[in-house]
């Protein structure tokens, strides 16, 4: 490493950051990148520690050290070109991605891991201001087509690297921008969505061809309607396309069975999310669900229920509430019992940082409303005895509810979708694709491909760049026998 003892001399520097008061005023981005020293000095905390665990802990298998290394001796550009060998869209993993690979880092035993995601930020970051991101176009054209259903991080993975490999790559979008949980599942202020338009012209620039406004399918719910203007079968793929990559997001939400679900202002996240990201693009949304001057209840405790309370506290509303079913965890983890695999530790984001009322062990019991609209939510405590949940006697409760939102994860794909495919589905109602052995990522289904959420579920948008670019391969190889493309 370029400097062996920099993780006995530099502690860990988190990156700056806009006071919480003030941020919540807008929607853009509001950490800044490390500069050059900080980040030389940072890099340098990366230890030779003869096994790089967060190379596996990482889903994408970034090759970390290298980069660390490349980055301390000064040389940036090409520390980009070894992140862009095993990520295609590093902004976006450098913004929005846990950082799984911090929790594997050999130094986190007994310190505070290395900083990899900033330093991930600042490379990508000074790869787009000093213009060192550009187009690769394949100058060995396949003559074969290829069309991607989906256009989050797993779809343009896939889409990228099969038209670098020469093929002719076409992606369809049933919103009317690309990007697809990446543009309306993440709020501005953690991602702006110009990484993704900056994306999307490289990506045309080497071939790709987008098509938004667009569902493949045939009977769909009422609000893909909302967003989509054109139907295609998914026989007219299967007819003009040479393979097809069914690559969308785990949409179907999981919702909450009881008496007073029906009220208004009970919404899942996912309806009220896209809808400020749209405003955010200069779009005139009608009807648009606010949370100004309301008493906010967000039910479930992951990172879409935090997206909800940031975007409720910059509408202005008059009280924040989080509640997560399962017990409060450990402020700090068990280290020797859990490294080098993903932690369970209390996690404060910067939503919650920006006001909110966090509880645990929490089950709603049901939602009381006026006049057909929700005004209390009635709630209890809850134990664990045995791995069941139980009530606590006496402990029921209530709370001033105006909007409930509904954030407690998903539970698959759009069946619509897959069912429309006739694909083979799991226990889960994934598609059913194996990642092992011959015949990777193909369903049962001639031609037809699956990856991201829509093979595994819910997930990170590291895992499904990582699936996208698996995928890819796989594809690459059922239609020329063999496949340079990086596994």
């Amino acid at each position: 490493m370029g400097k062996v003892t920099g993780f006995m001399e530099y502690q860990r520097l988190q990156e700056a950051s806009e006071a919480p008061q003030s941020r919540k005023k807008h929607y853009k981005e509001f950490l800044v990148h490390l500069d050059d020293a900080q980040s030389k000095v940072q890099a340098a905390r990366c230890m030779d520690c003869g096994i790089p665990f967060c190379n596996n802990g990482c889903p994408v298998n970034n090759i970390i050290p290298d980069w660390n290394d490349l980055v301390y001796h000064g040389d940036v550009k090409q520390a980009l070109e070894v992140l862009h060998s095993t990520n295609n869209f590093p902004e976006f993993t450098g913004r929005i991605c846990p950082a799984p690979c911090e929790s594997a880092c050999t130094l986190g035993i007994n310190e505070d891991a290395v900083g990899i995601k900033s330093i991930e930020h600042y490379i990508i970051d000074k790869g787009w201001e000093n213009g060192w991101v550009t187009a690769k176009v394949s100058t060995n054209k396949t003559g074969k087509k290829i069309a991607i259903v989906g256009s989050g991080p797993a779809g343009l993975a896939a889409a990228q690297q099969l038209a670098r490999a020469g093929h002719d790559v076409t992606v369809f979008e049933k919103n009317d921008r690309v990007g697809g949980l990446l543009r309306y599942g993440i709020p501005d202020f953690k991602m702006e969505k110009s990484h993704i338009d900056r994306r999307v012209e490289q990506m045309q620039a080497e071939g790709v061809t987008f098509r938004t406004s667009v569902f493949v399918g045939k009977d769909f719910p009422a609000s893909v309607t909302n967003w989509s203007k054109e139907t295609i079968s998914p026989e007219t793929l299967q007819k003009e396309f040479d393979a097809v990559v069914i690559a969308g997001g785990a949409e179907t939400p999981r919702d909450l069975p009881v008496p007073g679900r029906e009220l208004k202002g009970v919404h899942f996240a996912m309806d009220f999310l896209p809808l400020q990201n749209k405003v955010n693009a200069g779009d005139k949304v009608k009807d648009q669900i606010m949370a100004t001057g309301k008493h906010v209840v967000v039910i479930g405790g992951g990172d879409t229920g935090s997206d909800c309370v940031g975007t409720s506290n910059r509408h202005g509303a008059k009280s924040v509430a989080q509640f997560e079913l399962l017990p409060q965890p450990p402020e700090q983890e068990n280290k020797p019992l859990v490294w080098p695999y993903w932690p369970t530790k209390l996690r404060t984001s910067s939503s919650h940082e920006e006001g909110c009322e966090r509880d645990w062990a929490v089950a709603t019991k049901r939602l009381e409303g006026k006049a057909g609209k929700v005004d209390k939510l009635i709630a209890c405590r809850v134990e664990w005895k045995d791995g069941k949940m139980q009530e606590v006697p006496d402990s029921e409760f209530e709370m001033k509810a105006d909007l409930v939102l509904l954030a407690m994860g998903f539970v698959s794909p759009v069946q619509q979708v897959l069912d429309a495919f006739g694909v083979d589905k799991d226990a889960r109602g994934n598609a059913k694709a194996t990642t092992e052995g011959v015949g990777c990522y193909k369903t049962n289904v001639d031609k037809v491909f699956a990856a991201g959420d829509m093979r595994r579920g819910q997930s990170l948008v590291v895992w499904a760049i990582r699936e996208g670019r698996q995928c890819a391969r796989e594809v690459d190889t059922y239609l020329m026998g063999s496949s340079v493309l990086p596994r």
